[in-house]
C-alpha cells in the first residue's frame, strides 16, 4: 500500500503541473478526471460506472449540491461508496447534504448515515444479534429503568395512538448483552435543530424523514455502549462530517490536496 501511495502521490504531483484539475471544473468533470484513482479506492461491490451514476443521481435529486465545493462533495460521496451505502435514494441509507458554512461563506457537502444505513452497518458486525428503534405514542404503554437491572417495556396500542412523545433504540449482542437509549420528543426536536440549522433548506433529512432520522439518532447513541470493532466505530465517525481533502489514492479523508497548486481549499471546522 505504501508503494502504491508513493506512486499515486507522484502522479498527483504531475497532475498539478499539467493543470488537469481546476477549481472551475464541474463536479461531473472532476469525477471523470479522477476516475483512475477512484477506481482503485472503491470497494469490490461498487464499480466506477455505478459510482458515477450515484454521483449524477445525487446531483439531479438535489441540484444545490452543485454549489458545494468539489472536494467536500467528492469526499462525502467516497464515504458513502466505501461504506457500501447508496446516498440520496429512497432506500434512506445515506445522504449528501448541502451545508452552508457561514464562516467561510461557501457551501459544503455533509455526509450523513441514514436510519437504514445504520441498521445495515450494524448487522455487518457478527456480534450484533438484534438492533432496532421505535417511536412511542401518547397512548402506548411504555416503561423503562436504568441502573444495575435495566429494563425496557413497550406495548403499542393498535388504534388512536396519539402523538409521538419519545423514541428509543436498542441492541442485543449474541452473548446476551444489551443496551438502549431513550429520548423525549422535546430532546429530539432540540437535537434536530442543532444538527440541521445550517443545512440548505431545499433538502434536509430531518425535514423530509424526521422519524427515520430520530430512530438513527437513538440507535447511534445506544451503540456507544456496545463492544464494537474499530472499523465499525470508524464508520460511525464519518456520520455528519464534512471533509475538504482526500489522499491522492482516494482511500482516506482528509489528506493531500490534489488540486492545482494555486487552489488551496480553506481549512477549519464548521461552526
Amino acid at each position: 500500500m505504501t508503494e502504491i501511495k508513493k506512486e499515486l502521490a507522484k502522479k498527483a504531483e504531475t497532475t498539478k503541473k499539467e493543470s488537469r484539475l481546476s477549481k472551475s471544473m464541474s463536479i461531473e468533470d472532476l469525477i471523470h478526471a479522477l476516475e483512475p484513482e477512484i477506481k482503485k479506492a472503491l470497494p469490490e461491490i461498487l464499480t466506477p460506472e455505478r459510482f458515477t451514476r450515484m454521483a449524477l443521481s445525487a446531483l439531479n435529486t438535489n441540484p444545490k449540491l452543485r454549489e458545494c465545493t468539489q472536494m467536500s462533495f467528492l469526499a462525502a460521496l467516497m464515504n458513502a461508496a466505501q461504506l457500501g451505502l447508496e446516498p440520496n435514494t429512497p432506500l434512506g441509507q445515506a445522504y449528501l447534504i448541502p451545508y452552508k458554512n457561514n464562516r467561510k461563506g461557501i457551501m459544503e457537502c455533509q455526509f450523513q448515515i441514514g436510519y437504514k444505513g445504520m441498521i445495515d452497518l450494524s448487522y455487518r458486525n457478527p456480534q450484533i444479534q438484534m438492533i432496532a428503534a421505535h417511536e412511542v405514542y401518547e397512548n402506548d404503554t411504555f416503561d423503562y429503568e436504568l441502573g444495575l437491572h435495566p429494563r425496557l417495556v413497550h406495548r403499542p396500542v393498535l388504534e388512536e395512538r396519539g402523538e409521538v412523545r419519545l423514541f428509543y433504540g436498542f441492541f442485543r449482542m449474541v452473548n446476551g448483552g444489551f443496551g438502549f437509549e431513550v429520548m423525549s420528543r422535546a430532546d429530539m426536536d432540540a437535537y434536530s435543530r442543532e444538527h440541521s440549522e445550517s443545512i440548505e433548506s431545499s433538502f434536509s433529512p430531518w425535514k423530509d424523514s424526521y422519524v427515520q432520522m430520530a430512530k438513527k439518532t437513538v440507535i447511534k447513541k445506544a451503540l456507544k455502549y456496545a463492544p464494537l470493532k474499530s472499523d465499525f466505530r470508524r464508520a460511525l465517525s464519518t456520520d455528519e462530517t464534512i471533509k475538504t481533502e482526500i489522499y491522492e489514492d482516494m482511500s482516506e479523508v482528509p489528506g493531500g490536496n490534489i488540486f492545482d497548486a494555486d487552489y488551496q481549499e480553506p481549512c477549519g471546522d464548521i461552526e
